[in-house]
Order: structure tokens, then C-alpha cells, then sequence
């Protein structure tokens, strides 16, 4: 299948045309109008510093329903016992910055470029991406963020700079989207970690019914702001 060259008309093809690796298409700006269209249809971008913009529908498709969320026992023993304390988008941009220079400073390559980084932080500013914390005596030790879209959360990345920090963000994310009746958690692609948290795959049309279905509004979601103090 041909790759689609985007244009400046907020517009993507089907997802049904991605390639076998889940490339759709190309160009197009970060904006955030662009950014929520692509992302009410399950299509995200994904791209190294110096290269054009790429956006991708993956299939199979890694989701969490948060009803279906587990936590290994072990981990459950050593949360109990732990002095990190959690917030909600109290520092989104400290969070995303993380994010990216975690990766950088063990070598590896990282697609949360400056421009990235600046497009998520305005989606932030509208109230559409947020951010969980993990805080230790005031530092910031890990966390994650992404985008919401009424009963959908979008996971884009997480960091960890003390053991565990990246899953305590994560058990913080999935209780409070149990209280808001969240009902699908999008974690993009596949890994042994997530999937070691009751994660699975599902086919790109089931994925597509699914956003359909709990997608019904594009608004803010409020709720998010009054989680800045902090909690155990």
C-alpha cells in the first residue's frame, strides 16, 4: 500500500491503509487539532529528531481495560511499604522531559523531540494531555503522560529514576481512571511488562469499534487539575 503524504487540511486516510508495520502516513504539522483527530482515530505519531513527521495505526493493538488490570504480588508488598507519594499534572513538563532524556542518557534513541515535546505540553495547556508523578522528598522519580479523550486514555510514555517509580505511576493512573470511568487504557505497543499488568492484544477493527464506542465528546477533562497535592 502507498504511504500517504498529508496535506495542510486536518485529514488522514482510513487507518485500514497503514502498512503491515503499521506506517499510515507522512507530513502534516503537530498541532493540536491534528494531533486530536489523528488520535479519536487510534493513529499517533512517531518519529526521530531530523526526520519528517510519521504516524502510525498499529495492528494488533496493545490495551488495558482497567477493570482487568492486575498488580503482581510482589509489587503490591513493596507499594505498601514505600515512602513515594503520587500526584496528578503537577509537573507535565518535567514529566515529558524525563521521559525523553531518561532514553538519551543510556544510549538510546528517543522519538520525544523538542518539537514533541512543545505539541504535547500545548495539548497539556488545553486540558487534553496530563501527566501522573512520583515523588521522593520532593524529587521528582518517575511518572508518565498522554492523552485523554473522554473515556479514553492514551498512553504515550513513562519514566523511572528509583525502583519501581514507573509502575507506582502506573497503578496511580488506573485507580483514577477506574473513579472516572475510564474504559480503555491504549498502551500502543506491545511489551512484556505491560502485559505482565493483565494487558492484551486486540485487532486493529476491534480497536477502531472500541474508540467509536467510548469516544463520544472531544472536551477537557477536568477533573485531572485537582490532583496536584500530593497523596500516598
Amino acid at each position: 500500500m502507498p504511504i500517504f503524504r498529508l496535506t495542510n487540511q486536518i485529514r488522514f486516510p482510513p487507518p485500514d491503509f497503514a502498512e503491515e508495520n503499521g506506517l499510515l502516513a507522512i507530513g502534516g504539522d503537530l498541532s493540536p487539532k491534528r494531533l486530536l483527530n489523528a488520535y479519536c482515530q487510534g493513529i499517533f505519531p512517531w518519529y526521530g529528531e531530523g526526520d519528517p513527521i510519521l504516524w502510525w495505526f498499529t495492528s494488533p493493538r496493545l490495551v488495558l481495560f482497567p477493570h482487568e488490570f492486575r498488580i503482581p504480588r510482589r509489587l503490591t508488598r513493596y507499594a505498601r511499604n514505600s515512602d513515594v507519594a503520587i500526584t496528578r499534572d503537577r509537573a507535565f513538563a518535567q514529566v515529558i522531559e524525563n521521559c525523553a532524556t531518561v532514553r538519551t542518557e543510556t544510549g538510546d534513541n528517543t522519538w520525544i523531540t523538542p518539537a514533541m515535546q512543545a505539541a504535547f505540553i500545548e495539548l497539556h495547556r488545553l486540558g487534553f494531555a496530563h501527566s501522573i508523578e512520583c515523588w521522593q522528598d520532593d524529587r521528582l522519580v518517575g511518572g508518565l503522560y498522554g492523552v485523554t479523550l473522554d473515556r479514553v486514555f492514551f498512553g504515550e510514555s513513562m519514566f523511572s529514576r528509583t525502583s519501581c517509580g514507573s509502575q507506582f505511576a502506573l497503578i496511580a493512573l488506573v485507580n483514577y481512571l477506574k473513579r472516572e470511568k475510564f474504559k480503555l487504557i491504549d498502551c500502543q505497543m506491545t511489551t512484556n511488562h505491560l502485559l505482565r499488568f493483565g494487558a492484551r492484544e486486540i485487532n486493529g477493527k476491534e480497536f477502531q469499534g472500541l474508540l467509536k464506542e467510548n469516544i463520544r465528546k472531544i472536551v477537557p477533562h477536568e477533573n485531572w487539575k485537582n490532583g496536584n497535592t500530593i497523596e500516598k
